[in-house]
């Protein structure tokens, strides 16, 4: 995947275009991220006894990683990615723009 938890990302299509956000979560079951403050939904919640008015919650939904692309930590455009080795011998990811190595 080209998104991790904790990058900074753009949305390139979608209701939420040209809108950055920090991921939270990432399911790489359904290729979907939780954006911090994007793509929100509302959940009706039923009463429990940890939480007993229950009532009407604002939350993100997750989007599909293809509409989202990772934002330059540096340059602060959106880039990119692509994946090659370091001197260690491990993989990482790299802006293609800029050829720097993306930590994280």
């Amino acid at each position: 995947m080209h998104i991790k938890t904790g990058d900074t990302v753009k949305v390139i299509s979608g209701d939420e275009k040209g809108k950055t956000g920090k991921v939270i979560a990432v399911d790489r079951e359904k290729s979907r991220a939780k954006v911090e403050g994007l793509n929100m939904v509302t959940k009706h919640v039923k009463p429990t006894a940890s939480n007993p008015q229950g009532g009407i919650e604002k939350k993100e939904a997750g989007i599909h990683i293809s509409n989202l692309m990772l934002v330059d930590p540096k340059t602060g455009e959106a880039t990119k990615t692509g994946r090659k080795r370091n001197e260690n011998g491990k993989l990482v990811r790299y802006s293609k723009k800029t050829g720097e190595v993306i930590n994280g």
